[in-house]
This record gives C-alpha cells, structure tokens and sequence, in this order.
C-alpha cells in the first residue's frame, strides 16, 4: 500500500507542478506532462517501476477518449464523413507505409521488416493530437476535422495491421523468441501461471480466420445493439436510485466492459468505444456520460504521457543520438511532406493544409503497441525495436513544438502577410458583413430580402463553397485585412456587421473600423457581457449579444409555462430587459479592458452601486405586473445602444 501511494504522489505531484507552469509559458499541457515524466524517470529508475506497465494501463485514457469523441458524432454525420475516411485516411496510411518502406528497404532492412516498420510509423498519436485540438479551439477547422478523420481511419487500420503482422514473422527469429519466452518462465515461475491465465483469456484462440471474423462480428453486433436497446432502461433504473456516483460506476462499468469485450476477440479497445459512443450520440444521457468520464480521461491521459517521457531510454539514446534524432527528422519529414500532398488533393487551403500536416506528423501510441506485438511475434528484432521506440517517443514529444511552430510562424503568414487566394471584389455594396456564419447568414438573408446591395466577407472556406451551392456571393477572404475593407468599399458603406466568430479578432476589427471610417454605422457581434464592455471601449455603440434575445424569449417561455399569461409574461421580460440594459451602459464606463474584473475596483463599487437598487425596483415592477396585468408607468423599453 505504501508502495503504491508512494507512486501515485511522484505522478501527481510532477502533473501538479510541470503542467501549470509549461500552460502559462504557451507550451501546452501535453509538453507538461512529457517534460514531468522525464523529470521524475531517474526516480522511478531508483525505485525499480516497471514504467511499461503503468503506460499500459494508462493507455485506458486513450479508450476513454474516443467514447468521448464518439459520443460527438451522430452516425449520419460518421457517414458524411466517408470519403476523408477512406480517401484521406486511408491515402495517409497507405502511402506512408509505402513510402518508409521502400526507405528501409534502401538503407538494407529486408522486406517483411521494412514494411512492418512502415505500417508502425504510417500511425499518429490519437491521445496528443485530439488533446491539442481541443486545447486550442482548432477542432472545428478544416484542418482539425480532416486530423480528425485521418486519426479515425488510423485507429480503425490497427485492427488489420495486427492481422497481417504475423504473416510477416522471419523463422531466424522465432527460435530466439521461444528462448526468450523459455527463459522467462524458468527466471519467474510465479508468473507463468499468470502468463497462462492471460494467454486463455481470448474468445478466438484456436480458431481459423473465417471463425475469428465471424465472432469478431458478433461482438461489434452485440456493442450496437446493447447501445441501441439497453442503455436507456439500465440509466433509466440507475436513475431511480438519485445517486450521483452509482450513474458514474455505470458509465465507467459500460466503458471498460466494452473495452474488456473487444480485448477477448482480439479488435481495439478503442475501436470499441468509439462505436460505443456514436450509438448513443442520440441518446438523452449522453450528456451525463460525458461528465461523467471525462475526469477519469484527463487523468489517465495526464499519466499516460507522464510514462511516454519516463519510458525513454536515456543510454540508449545517448549511444545513438544522431542516428536517432536523424530517424525521427526523416519519419516527421516524411509524414508531413505527404500529408501536405493530400490535403491539396483534397482541396484544404492555408493554414488548414499544414494544420493537418504538422499535427499528425509523428508516430503514435498505438506504436508501442504493435512493437511490443512485433517483437513477441518475430517479426523485428529486439534491437531494432529498441530503436525505433525511441523515434516514436522522440516524435511524439515534439509534437507539442510542432503546434507552437504552427500557432507562431504558420497561422501570422496566413493572417497577416497578403493571401494570393482572397477573391477580388468585384461589387461595392451599402452593407458589408464580415462573417457569412450562423449570425452573419441571417443577417444577409434578411437585408437581401429587403433589397439592399450586400458585400459578405468569409474566412471559411467549406462554408464559403456551401453557401455558394445555394446561390449566394460571398466573397472569400479575411476580413480583418485593411486592405480588403477598402476594395470593399469601406469609406462609403453605410452600415458595417462585424459577425466574426473570433472575440479577440472581433474586437480589433471594430476598433479598426471605427477608427477608420467614423462616419459607417457598426452593429457587433458580442460573445458574452464583458465582450459587450469591450466593444463600447473601442468605440462602438450598436452591440448585439449572440445569445441575449434567445435567452429572453426561453424566459417567456418559461413564464408562459408557469401558467402565466402570455402578455403578462412579455411584459415582464420587457422589464428585465430594460433593466439590463440600463444598467450595461451605466457599468460600461467604468470597465477596462486592461485590467481583470475582480481587480477593477471601479467596476466592482459600480456594481454595487447600482444593481442592488434596480434589481430590487424590477423586482417590484414585475410582481406589479402580475397583479394588475399592467405595466407600471415610466417602464417602455426605450432604444438603448446594446442589446
């Protein structure tokens, strides 16, 4: 017990310490967790841990994952997504395997070897890579959703890579495996048995292959269909018991029981899941589910990358340096040239295309797997093996660096520098929308209906070609470029709409423009209330929160559903509504977008100033309101600058 507690405490408290420090420097938390791992290696190495097994068991975050990225996807969505599967997936996997085989084959490794070292390396770290994304809100891009894709066909080529391997295995080296495995029983007689007892554990050992597929079936069928019929009545009785961590054992009895399935019959734990999860994307508790095991995720994750940077071989690497910074430069050249190829096959465009090359450009974690089944099964030798985990190890602590390069020198020459690829405006209208998405799109659709001449700017480019299908002009371009403003015609539009999805760029294109052109009425986009503030401080005055008249009409609603009649209830969000936004411009002044809330003291004694007095006025108007049906004198909503 001391032992264990002991571990735990080295691995929470480098998590505690490296993480935090490397997110605040813009390392990320992926590059925090490897650099603890290899800070606290040389103590595990003094406390005899068996690393290996700790990372096996971590590797359980991965499957946890992609429950939780299945969960996302609803299954007419994962059909949409065939053709990057299969095209650009699969394109990936093939060719790299191709490609890193003929260049073992070149440098004198036989056939068999070099093509099972292709097939390793032709794999990308699920784990770091969806990490990353997410951390970085670049998983809606074009760029994060084809890394999707490819990570997706990855994961699901495991299962006919471990197929095959085999049948790659050289005779001169399975007499030196049945030494090993000789050697071993007579060395830890302890564990043979244990050895036997996990060896028995397969539903498809003995069987022929068209068997092993037949049971294989049976297993997916049976995870689909106790996802479909099941899970709602087992919730549903889980539910009944009000107990808050018995929903949680559940979710995690489910996952691993799932897992547990996919091990007997010898396909992915991960595959697994990540079916799982696409049968209950539909599902009511699929919420639940997400918070439920999304903790132990982060967790298990955290440990898994701690034990990626423990696991390597220092010695080793010293001895071999250059041979081995050489190979991981040549497998990252590799896989990035070729994914840059497909993605202008598959028509990405700027930063996306080295988006998707840059962070799938290492070998994955999958990769210590299959070497692991390389060398049991003879199908490498262990020295070679030993090389070529430290590549895949190399790679995936560099992948990290490999976003930063991105964020830093490849996203500003995309954003700043002139872009050869913006359409030319041909057509100066009275109104130019930046931003053709969800807000900006009704927008447009509203003013061409009244016959008003329109100049929509659009950053992306899968919208743009959507839009266009329908019949709509839409120019492409980046609409915080100066440059395009003016050929816009900027200094003579009457109205400009900043409907932008980014705040931070939001922000400076409103200040830019008000600036610029003082005498162009600016209506902006705002995402929450501060970013209300932040708008009134560069300057604009006509600011419409995203979300504020949707939220208004579900209070009626919910008013309305409280059996309250419907006038009365609208009158009453009118009196919300006044209230709100008088006390918006009130606070306004006092905000400063240079100093955190809690520490402006202005903004703060504001607050307290003036909410409590008025809160309590609207409290007495709406209960006035309920009463005589009425709306109480001096209570019009009057035309306030924010909305």
């Amino acid at each position: 017990m001391t032992d264990f507690l002991l571990l735990a405490f080295i691995f929470l408290i480098a998590g505690v310490v490296a993480v935090p420090i490397a997110t605040r420097l813009g390392l990320g938390s992926v590059l925090g967790y490897l650099i603890a791992g290899i800070v606290i290696s040389p103590v595990l190495a003094v406390l005899n841990v068996d690393v290996i097994s700790i990372q096996h068991f971590a590797e359980f975050g991965v499957v946890m994952m992609l429950f939780l990225v299945g969960l996302e996807l609803e299954p007419k969505r994962l059909w949409a997504m065939r053709g990057q599967l299969i095209g650009l997936g699969g394109g990936q996997v093939g060719l790299t395997a191709l490609v890193i085989m003929a260049l073992g084959m070149f440098f004198g490794l036989g056939w068999t070897v070099a093509l099972a070292v292709g097939l390793i390396a032709a794999l990308s770290s699920t784990a770091i890579v969806l990490q990353t994304l997410n951390e970085k809100g670049l998983m809606k891009s074009d760029g994060g959703q084809s890394s999707f894709s490819v990570l997706l066909a990855q994961d699901i080529a495991v299962i006919p890579m471990l197929a095959l391997m085999p049948l790659l295995a050289m005779p001169e080296l399975l007499d030196v495996a049945g030494d090993v495995a000789h050697g071993s029983e007579a060395a830890h007689g302890d564990d043979h048995g244990d050895a036997d007892h996990g060896a028995g554990m397969s539903l498809v050992a003995g069987l022929n292959s068209w068997q092993t597929a037949l049971v294989n079936v049976v297993a997916i069928a049976a995870v689909v269909g106790a996802g479909s019929f099941l899970t709602r009545p087992v919730f549903r009785f889980i539910a009944g018991a009000n107990l808050r961590e018995l929903f949680t054992a559940t979710a995690l009895m489910m996952v691993i029981g799932i897992a547990l399935l996919m091990s007997l019959v010898g396909l992915s734990p991960a595959l697994g899941t990540f079916l799982a999860g696409v049968v209950l994307a539909n599902s009511e508790y699929r919420h639940e589910l997400e918070s439920d095991i999304d903790p132990f995720k982060g967790l298990l994750l955290g440990l898994f990358f701690m034990t990626v940077g423990a696991g390597i071989n220092f010695a080793l690497l010293a001895d071999n340096l250059l041979l081995t910074l050489g190979l991981t430069a040549i497998l990252i050249a590799v896989k990035a040239g070729l994914l840059v190829v497909l993605a202008i096959a598959f028509k990405l465009r700027g930063a996306d295309r080295w988006l998707l090359a840059l962070s799938l450009a290492q070998a994955g974690e999958f990769g210590f797997v299959l070497l692991s089944f390389s060398v049991s099964n003879a199908i490498l030798p262990e020295v070679l093996a030993d090389q070529l985990l430290l590549v895949v190890a190399i790679s995936m602590m560099l992948t990290p660096l490999l976003f930063i390069f991105y964020d830093r020198v490849i996203v500003p020459r995309y954003t700043v520098a002139d872009d050869p690829e913006a359409d030319t405006i041909e057509e100066q209208g009275e109104v130019i929308i930046a931003g053709g998405g969800r807000i900006g799109g009704i927008v447009r659709r509203i003013l061409s209906a009244a016959g008003y001449n329109l100049t929509v700017i659009d950053y992306n480019a899968q919208h743009l070609e959507n839009m266009r299908r329908f019949g709509a002009r839409i120019y492409y371009g980046d609409a915080t470029r100066p440059d395009l403003l003016q050929a816009a015609g900027l200094q003579r539009a009457k109205v400009f709409v900043a409907a932008i999805d980014d705040r931070d760029k939001l922000t400076e294109l409103v200040r830019y423009v008000v600036a610029t052109a003082p005498d162009v009425h600016v209506i902006a986009r705002a995402v929450d209330r501060h970013h209300v503030y932040e708008l009134w401080a560069v300057g604009c005055r006509d600011i419409i929160r995203e979300n504020y008249d949707s939220a208004l009409r579900m209070g009626r609603s919910s008013l309305e559903a409280l059996d309250i009649p419907r006038d009365r209830a609208q009158m009453m969000v009118d009196v919300f509504n006044r209230t709100d936004r008088a006390s918006m411009i009130s606070l306004a002044d006092a905000y400063d977008p240079k100093i955190p809330v809690m520490e402006n003291e202005t903004y703060i004694a504001r607050v307290q100033e003036i909410l409590g007095p008025r809160e309590a006025e609207m409290n007495a108007e709406m209960m006035q309101i309920l009463e005589t049906g009425e709306m109480p004198e001096n209570s019009e909503v009057g035309d306030g600058p924010t909305g």
